[in-house]
């Protein structure tokens, strides 16, 4: 039988989902297929509409070999394995004579633990929470959150905290969750058999495709235990998040609160002695991090060095002593030792960690008004541990909307610990180092007409954003724009600080609805954005890059200010640094480079669809009178572009006109 082409295979999976394929689809589909069979690594930016779910999705199952898909937001993976894939892969059964199975895989403590939910917490954690599985009636939000559990877990059958609906908060779910170094394992646990996450592990070692999150491809990579089945094909989308997911998993923490934990739940299993060497360890370490100041630590102070070496070495002896001992007295003893060990590793490797000192790490001491002080490690660059745990044995294709900042991929492509894009301009072999991975960028455009569509504006007659202090000009400007707009506006804010401040202005000023992150969940200000096409929508990171809102109730996307990075990021700052000190520009490595991808990010936020219609503007002159500024427009959509501030509110008001004679 003729094996079916590429071309046929997406059109009928296109098809299928009831898609319009478009050239620059395409183009994609093609080369992540070139780059599956040469066994090489493609950077693929693909604008908003271009369907590249489907342009990585048919090639990589036309090719046979298992293929794990990462993507960094739940509602991507939903899409694929609720929507994409099913529909995909009964698209393709005809030609391809075979019905490839697919699968979700994430960490263990996303799956309801069993044993957890019946055998109960660890005792230090019981206190207020025993009556709440006795009671029939239970009383407070988390009493009833425990017992709807409890008749979840009889009916679910994924166990996926994401398939609980309404979800429960983090605190309920730690009751009834563990992570993967608190769990028994499945062959020493009373419900092993019936596990949730053992039972998704299993469906994914049959599937040919595994869909999962960057944090999980994170841990498989850095923790060397694989947690991913093996697979001859890594498609990362959402690629742009990757280093900071990877940075995060690498990242360790310690607070007077999880060590204080740790000798909770280790002090009944263990000998006096080691309890209480750890307990006096902890309690130095409490009294240090109560006096602590936010900022990072070039040097570890010599008190802050003996506390943190007293951590480890008690610590080490308590671990030691875990192992040694055994209490019959203790019900449910390898569970609650589980547990503790788990605990008190963690103490260990960060406070080890630290005290080792590597030029590699950089260590800083958190303060937050709710949780106090804590102190952190974490990799001045990801950039070597994934060009040496991601790219050696698989090919890789990476996919965003923005992967190319000021019009290259290499900004992009030296976070992933690649060489300059030129090396492998041209297929064929590549000039580059022998230990450097091959690769090719394409940037298949997007079906939008952005030229058409959307209108960059820029304020360039407000004065600068200063560090602190109102800017009252650009409130000014803010509400002149919103009023011509006719609400339909999406503020994106570098601050909480700033979004709450325009919307206190705004409040008092128009008599358009403002809506502001944090007085209800993300998903109902969305909804209640997207419904409502009078209504504003203030906020600040996450709306940057997680709002999808195509027709008319997003018209007009304003961002207050570049969203450079804080002059008092402990690691932005080391990174920098470290890139000046090596003879490179750190202020366009890190801080331009960190902007440029939020503000592509915040623009993409305007045009989602054929018939989207309207204006980004800015409210920071620097975009338009910087030497960087045109660095950060490069990397955003192809706008047409503007300073003239009467221009946007005339355009604003065609389209608020038009959008309204629709609405009638």
């Amino acid at each position: 039988m003729t094996k079916p082409s590429l071309p046929d295979l997406l059109h009928a999976a296109v098809t299928s989902v009831g898609g319009t394929e478009r050239p620059g689809q395409v183009a994609m589909a093609e080369a992540v297929a070139e780059a599956v069979d040469d066994g090489t690594h493609l950077l693929v930016q693909a604008g908003t509409g271009t369907g590249k779910s489907l342009g990585y999705l048919v090639p990589a199952l036309a090719h046979g070999e298992r293929v794990v898909v990462a993507t960094a937001t739940l509602a991507l993976q939903r899409q694929l394995v609720e929507r994409d894939l099913p529909r995909t892969v009964e698209a393709l059964h005809p030609l391809l004579r075979r019905r490839p199975e697919f699968a979700m895989l994430k960490g263990r403590s996303n799956y309801l633990c069993l044993h957890r939910l019946h055998e109960g917490v660890p005792q230090e954690e019981e206190d207020g929470l025993f009556d709440v599985f006795e009671s029939a009636t239970p009383t407070s939000k988390l009493g009833k959150d425990l017992l709807r559990m409890r008749d979840w877990a009889d009916e679910t059958e994924t166990g996926d905290r994401d398939d609980l609906t309404p979800g429960v908060s983090d605190r309920a779910w730690g009751q009834v969750s563990v992570t993967s170094r608190e769990c028994l394992g499945a062959s020493k646990c009373a419900y092993g058999m019936e596990c949730f996450a053992e039972a998704a592990r299993e469906r994914a070692k049959l599937a040919e495709v595994v869909v999962t999150n960057h944090a999980l491809l994170a841990i498989d990579a850095i923790e060397g235990a694989p947690v991913l089945p093996g697979h001859e094909v890594l498609v990362i989308d959402e690629a742009h998040e990757l280093v900071s997911r990877v940075t995060g998993a690498a990242t360790g923490e310690l607070t007077p609160g999880s060590v204080n934990r740790a000798v909770r739940r280790s002090a009944k299993l263990v000998d006096e002695k080691a309890a209480d060497g750890l307990q006096t360890a902890a309690e130095t370490f409490e009294r240090l991090m109560e006096l602590a100041l936010p900022g990072r630590l070039e040097e570890i102070p010599e008190d802050l060095a003996y506390a943190l070496m007293s951590l480890r070495d008690a610590s080490r002896t308590v671990i030691t002593a875990l192992g040694n001992t055994r209490d019959k007295s203790v019900q449910d003893e390898d569970a609650v030792r589980k547990q503790a060990t788990a605990a008190i590793e963690n103490v260990h490797t960060v406070a080890e960690r630290i005290v080792a000192g590597s030029e590699y790490d950089v260590v800083w001491y958190e303060r937050h008004d709710r949780f106090g002080a804590s102190l952190r490690v974490a990799p001045m660059s990801v950039s070597g541990l994934l060009r040496e745990k991601l790219f050696t044995e698989r090919s890789v294709v990476l996919t965003s909307a923005t992967l190319k900042l000021g019009g290259d991929f290499n900004g992009v492509a030296a976070s992933l610990g690649l060489s300059p894009e030129q090396k492998t301009a041209e297929p064929g072999p590549a000039e580059a180092d022998a230990d450097s991975p091959l690769w090719k960028g394409l940037d298949v455009g997007s079906p939008f007409n952005y030229r058409k569509q959307g209108i960059l504006y820029v304020a360039r007659h407000l004065a600068q954003p200063g560090r602190e202090g109102s800017r009252a000009d650009m409130l000014d400007e803010l509400a002149e724009l919103v009023e011509a707009a006719g609400g339909r506006t999406l503020g994106l804010f570098s601050s909480m600080r700033g979004a709450q401040a325009a919307a206190e202005t705004l409040r008092g000023r128009l008599d358009t609805p403002i809506l502001l992150q944090g007085e209800e969940t993300l998903g109902e200000l969305i909804r209640a954005f997207s419904d409502d096409p009078r209504t504003c929508l203030f906020g600040t990171l996450s709306l940057w890059q997680g709002v999808d809102v195509p027709g008319a109730s997003c018209q007009l996307v304003v961002m207050d200010r570049i969203p450079f990075p804080r002059p008092d990021d402990p690691l932005m700052s080391a990174r920098q640094k470290a890139v000046e000190e090596g003879g490179g520009n750190g202020f366009m490595a890190v801080a331009a480079t960190h902007a440029a991808l939020l503000m592509a990010q915040g623009a993409g936020r305007l045009v989602r669809a054929s018939g989207d219609r309207g204006v980004v503007a800015v409210l920071d002159p620097r975009l338009a009178t910087a030497r960087y500024g045109t660095f950060l427009r490069a990397s955003m959509p192809d706008f047409w572009y503007t300073t003239d501030r009467n221009q946007a509110r005339r355009s604003l008001a065609a389209i608020d006109e038009a959008a309204r004679a629709t609405e009638k």
